[in-house]
């Protein structure tokens, strides 16, 4: 994903630690946070709802991505419970097309300002 996004000329940063995520993206809110929801040392949704808890971080368009399908499946179910809560919150199940991944953060990022 790094190499395709960076191809179409977005800049990335990679953050591997789960617990250190959070604090990061606080500290340094990016334009569209891509997050995958089977992390080693934190589960991606619970800094979904953490993101989404923070006024300084709250309207951060999230892409989550997973392969395991009921763990898609709790994340789109959280979404659409409080559809403005978890506005511009997407869910992509692996596999998925990398062009589809594209149009999502290409839509994303055409939002108006948040």
């Amino acid at each position: 994903m790094r190499r395709v996004l960076e191809e179409e000329q977005y800049q990335v940063s990679i953050l591997q630690d789960g617990k250190l995520a959070f604090g990061h993206v606080k500290d340094h809110p990016p334009d569209l946070l891509i997050l995958d929801l089977k992390l080693g040392d934190m589960s991606g949704q619970e800094i979904l709802k953490q993101i989404r808890s923070d006024a300084g971080t709250a309207d951060v368009p999230v892409i989550v991505y997973t392969a395991a399908v009921l763990e898609a499946q709790e994340v789109t179910k959280l979404i659409e419970s409080d559809r403005q809560h978890y506005h511009s919150v997407h869910v992509l199940q692996k596999p998925f097309e990398l062009e589809v991944l594209l149009d999502r953060v290409e839509a994303l990022l055409a939002m108006p300002e948040r």
